[in-house]
């Protein structure tokens, strides 16, 4: 949901994406996704894309990081653009994670302590599910590298699709990835 409401072009939706990512602590994956992977998926300056032969678990390893490192990076330029400290409010980064530390707080003091084996448990879950999908959509696929140094324009076939009725309903349109 949170991956769908983040390629919306208002704003409201964009920050309903922001508080699904936060529940998970993973409010920069629609600044890595929508600024960084849609424009070099498949290829090898992209984190979120797995390599042919790549198993999951390294993919994650250098997926993760990866990606938040990205999404700094950036955050940073956009904000230097405007002149606008990387620390500042407007960083869109800061933004879900100032709403994950409240929201864990507010869990931590009204459940108490038990809520520290609870919130990374389903924090890991968040994560894995968003790395898994990232594996799969894009396993093994390359886009060729023009003579100019630029890669070729991104097409359908750099994404994993698949056309059936349950997975759309299931997974809000992401089974079909390379419509985005």
């Amino acid at each position: 949901t949170g991956h769908e409401l983040g390629h919306k072009k208002e704003a409201f939706d964009r920050w309903m994406a922001k508080l699904v990512l936060a529940v998970v602590g993973y409010g920069h994956f629609s600044i890595e996704h929508n600024k960084g992977h849609h424009r070099d998926v498949a290829t090898p300056d992209g984190p979120a894309t797995s390599r042919m032969g790549e198993n999951i678990y390294s993919f994650a390893t250098r997926e993760i990081p990866g990606a938040f490192k990205r999404a700094w990076e950036l955050e940073e330029v956009r904000l230097e653009r405007s002149g606008k400290s990387v620390w500042s409010l407007d960083n869109e980064i800061l933004q879900p994670l100032i709403i994950t530390v409240a929201l864990y707080s507010a869990l931590l003091s009204f459940f108490g302590p038990i809520m520290l084996i609870f919130l990374p448990i389903q924090m890991a879950f968040g994560w894995w599910q968003l790395t898994s999908a990232n594996y799969i959509e894009h396993y093994g696929l390359l886009r060729e590298k023009l003579p100019n140094g630029k890669y070729e324009h991104q097409k359908p076939y750099h994404s994993w699709n698949s056309n059936h009725i349950m997975s759309n309903l299931i997974l809000f349109h992401l089974q079909r990835h390379s419509d985005h």
